[in-house]
């Protein structure tokens, strides 16, 4: 059974202001909860509608589920969980960096890919969405566990960055003719804008899918680009 307080609690954890006033989000589904169950999240609530194997939970009826789900279609497995908070900022490896990305379904999918590919940590502007939003949580499928998402200010943070930082914009070198160094960040723009002017004075290698058509789209979807560059990049 679940409580008012609980019930109302998690209800207000689809807001961002919740989820920072309370340092909870929710994660739902089986393999979602049970990514962060395997990384050593610990829940704060754990619910389910069914027995799940090797999940200790508190049983709720379906109809209380519907209540505190995020979804259209609920899962039988629901967690709430406490952020991942790191304080230190990456200075080496391969990274990413993303400028007003506000689109929760491509967040979530570029962190699903950076899990892919081996890249541990995304560098966020303060004006990308939050990671923890539900729909982001949902489109990562759990590989938000695994990946960090950093929120600072990112053209301070590409200023003190001592090593390269490359650009996806319409024109620049091809990613076929670019080699990438073993220390990279590397930035993608907002689904309607691209990437800020502050940001684009600060980029030493400008990059671009090239176009092979002479028609089609002007540009393409921001997780669409990442998952193609990303690809090249760490072949």
């Amino acid at each position: 059974m679940i409580t008012n307080i609980e019930q109302k609690l998690i209800q207000g954890l689809g807001l961002k202001k919740n989820r920072k006033a309370h340092q909870l989000f929710v994660v739902e589904g089986i393999k979602n909860v049970s990514a962060y169950l395997d990384e050593g999240y610990v829940p704060t609530h754990l619910f389910s509608t069914e027995n799940i194997d090797k999940i200790d939970s508190i049983h709720i009826s379906i109809k209380e589920m519907n209540r505190i789900s995020q979804l259209k279609n609920p899962s039988p497995l629901l967690a709430t969980f406490s952020p991942d908070i790191h304080s230190n900022l990456p200075d080496k490896g391969r990274l990413i960096g993303l400028d007003q990305v506000r689109d929760p379904g491509n967040l979530g999918t570029i962190i699903r890919l950076c899990d892919w590919y081996g890249i541990n940590h995304i560098i966020c502007s303060n004006d990308t969405v939050d990671c923890y939003n539900p729909k982001v949580v949902q489109a990562a499928m759990g590989s938000l566990a695994r990946v960090r998402c950093h929120y600072t200010e990112l053209n301070d943070y590409i200023k003190t960055y001592d090593a390269q930082v490359y650009g996806t914009l319409l024109e620049g070198n091809s990613i076929y003719e670019t080699k990438f160094s073993s220390d990279t960040l590397l930035i993608f723009g907002s689904e309607a804008h691209g990437i800020s002017p502050e940001i684009t004075n600060l980029i030493q290698h400008r990059i671009t899918i090239p176009k092979k058509s002479e028609n089609g789209p002007e540009s393409l979807n921001v997780s669409i680009a990442a998952g193609i560059i990303l690809s090249e990049m760490c072949r």
